[in-house]
């Protein structure tokens, strides 16, 4: 736990995060950019649900734990401005409906 640095991210924000995956004897890492539509737990076993919209317009979920060996990195692209901690609501919504304010500093 103490050599990851986690960046500070909330739900509504748009992640992308590089995921070390193992085939074979080989690893590889591939990128997953999605938002982040849920955080639940705390300490070490505290995980985050990231959602994205895959090929023909197929809603694809994740869940990762934050402090899991296979996450490479997690970047913060964009903050978003949301009144809920689950945005569970966006599974609904397709297209320009499931849009998410970007948070103004």
């Amino acid at each position: 736990m103490e050599g990851k640095n986690v960046p500070d991210f909330r739900a509504g924000d748009t992640l992308k995060l590089a995921i070390r995956i193992k085939e074979g004897d080989k690893t590889r890492i591939q990128n997953f950019e999605g938002i982040c539509i849920a955080r639940r737990g705390n300490g070490v076993s505290e995980t985050f649900i990231v959602r994205k919209i895959g090929a023909n317009n197929v809603g694809v979920e994740r869940i990762f734990p934050i402090y899991s060996e296979s996450l490479e990195s997690i970047t913060v692209l964009r903050r978003g401005r949301v009144r809920r901690a689950r945005l569970f609501y966006l599974r609904d919504r397709r297209g320009k409906a499931a849009r998410i304010k970007e948070l103004k500093k």
